[in-house]
């Protein structure tokens, strides 16, 4: 059943997906909390996905991520996916290649929906769908000197 909205507002006017991106730099919060800023959202909700020190019981040093050239796509076909399911007056991810230290963004996605729950529920399904479905890998390297690659986001 389709939500009813109790004003035009809550509709999105033109495409919501404000930001996509691929990122060989560093990540931006300010960036992506502007993209998604809309004056007829009552709620935000931003994830910041951080390199940490440790995975699995091992130390980790440094990582880096790599990706499949049909990432960016793979991204914005799931921030369509969201936004057709959710209320989303605007949308933006971003995620991290290249190699990265402890404490780095590795990811930042927002969401602003008429309301707080909404908001909650959309960005907790962007980046649940981007960690399962976009091809992004993580190759971690261990204080030990082991390594592996693991499917990430």
């Amino acid at each position: 059943m389709a939500p009813i909205h109790d004003h035009p507002g809550e509709y999105a006017a033109g495409d919501p997906i404000k930001l996509i991106g691929i990122r060989e730099t560093a990540l931006s919060l300010d960036e992506v909390f502007r993209a998604v800023g809309d004056d007829a959202a009552g709620g935000t909700a931003l994830f910041v996905g951080t390199v940490r020190n440790h995975d699995g019981g091992a130390d980790v040093d440094e990582l880096g991520y790599s990706c499949h050239p049909s990432a960016e796509a793979e991204m914005r076909r799931i921030a369509e996916k969201v936004v057709a399911e959710y209320p989303v007056r605007a949308l933006a991810a971003v995620h991290r290649v290249g190699d990265l230290k402890v404490g780095d963004l590795a990811v930042v996605v927002g969401v602003s929906c008429p309301h707080r729950g909404e908001a909650f529920e959309a960005c907790r399904k962007l980046i649940d769908d981007l960690k399962h479905e976009v091809p992004i890998w993580k190759h971690q390297k261990f204080s030990d000197g082991t390594q592996e690659w693991v499917g990430a986001c």
